[in-house]
């Protein structure tokens, strides 16, 4: 009885929006706007939020690296003076690696040879330039890469300084297509180098392609791109997550004493997590957050008395049918539930379409701009809840208002 009357009520419902289509479309359309406007937000930093955690999670939470950087100091006048941290040469970098003993702990040491390589494959030479990393045995496995073939750096390769290296995925699609790269000779400054891998696809980290870069033995790195002042990196890997933090005040003691620093002078050195980045980026998606939260209550207001409206218009144009109704027994239950079932419809509606439409706008931003798009199943439940506020809020007064007129003025109601 009771599912009888409900879908009697939706089939009335139907038919008043069917006679007041124009109306019930703009009514819709001010629903859709809002709930388009706070799913296209959502959906962009669902993607944004994906995006970041794919680029960097695969680094793993569980690493960090010791760099140069430069920070700012106030001294006693109040000015700020910049303070210019010295490189981390390669004997401090190898005096680190050799008195970090801490338990759990692989470190690798790299560094930046060169951006703009030319290499060569038979009569073939490579655009754009290539990045070449000097690395050992333990930067992939640090750096949260994995070899997609053949192999990875030994201990071998890197004692013996042997004339190898492991390629990114973009050689296949370029210099080394329709081969099997394994073996294969690469020319760089002269120098004969053999495939030994090739990386697994990363993409491209803010514009920076991971693919397109040679990583090879870091002595005969050394040898071949003699540079003044190169920058070397640490970076390591703590296999027990619990540990990372002791771990890292270890570190922090052991660079201090490479550099002979006395105890009252800060650190000329920076310690970074893998995991601080994504942290502060995802900070910044907390305020896009806020940004959609206030959206929607804009939309809830906004909407709510848009739909307001048109019900109040809707029960006082209807007074002589709601007069008929009560004539013939409807109670006053009835009268205010199908009023209500006819706001919640509309707002579902606006709901609906707001969601596709907004997930259309979100998946071409996020598509325009890279993003890795994600169902933003979040912000699905957030606009199919608002617009059930915004139908609710709306809906409750004018049912009620229906549900009260007398049955013999609604009669006499012109």
């Amino acid at each position: 009885m009771m599912l009888k009357l409900f879908k009697e009520n939706i089939r009335i419902a139907f038919g008043s929006i069917k006679t007041q289509l124009l109306r019930t479309i703009l009514t819709v359309l001010i629903i859709a706007i809002g709930i388009t406007a706070l799913v296209g937000i959502l959906t962009v930093v669902t993607a944004l939020e994906n995006t970041v955690s794919t680029n960097f999670a695969s680094m793993g939470a569980n690493t960090f690296n010791i760099n140069q950087y430069e920070n700012t100091l106030k001294n006693r006048g109040g000015n700020k003076r910049e303070i210019v941290n010295p490189i981390i040469s390669y004997p401090e970098a190898v005096a680190f690696k050799n008195k970090y003993k801490y338990p759990f702990t692989e470190t690798s040491l790299s560094f930046t040879a060169t951006s703009k390589a030319e290499v060569k494959y038979l009569d073939q030479k490579t655009d754009p330039e290539i990045k070449i990393v000097g690395v050992d045995e333990h930067f992939i496995s640090n750096s949260g890469l994995e070899i997609n073939m053949g192999r990875s750096f030994n201990q071998f390769d890197i004692d013996n300084n042997t004339y190898s290296c492991v390629v990114g995925s973009d050689f296949e699609k370029g210099l080394l297509k329709d081969v099997n790269p394994i073996d294969k000779i690469l020319s760089i400054r002269g120098a004969r180098f053999k495939v030994i891998g090739v990386l697994k696809e990363k993409g491209s980290t803010f514009g920076n392609s991971q693919d397109l870069r040679i990583l090879i033995p870091i002595q005969v790195a050394r040898s071949l791109f003699t540079a003044p002042k190169i920058n070397y990196t640490m970076s390591v890997m703590v296999s027990k997550k619990e540990l990372l933090d002791p771990a890292i005040d270890n570190a922090t003691s052991t660079m201090r004493r490479v550099r002979k620093l006395n105890p009252v002078r800060d650190n000329n050195f920076s310690i970074g997590r893998s995991d601080d980045l994504i942290n502060r980026i995802l900070g910044i998606t907390q305020y896009l957050d806020w940004a959609s939260a206030v959206i929607s209550i804009i939309t809830i207001l906004g909407s709510s008395i848009a739909l307001m409206n048109i019900m109040i218009v809707s029960v006082t144009e209807r007074t002589r049918e709601i007069g008929v109704r009560k004539a013939l027994g409807a109670t006053r239950a009835t009268v205010a539930f199908q009023f209500f079932i006819e706001t919640l419809l509309i707002g579902q509606i606006g709901g609906l379409v707001g969601i596709i439409l907004g997930m259309l706008i979100g998946f071409g931003i996020a598509t325009a701009m890279s993003f890795a798009f994600v169902v933003p199943w979040f912000a699905i439940i957030i606009a199919f809840g608002t617009s059930f506020m915004v139908a609710i809020v709306s809906g409750l007064y004018p049912a009620i208002k229906a549900s009260k007129l007398d049955p013999i003025e609604a009669l006499r109601y012109e």
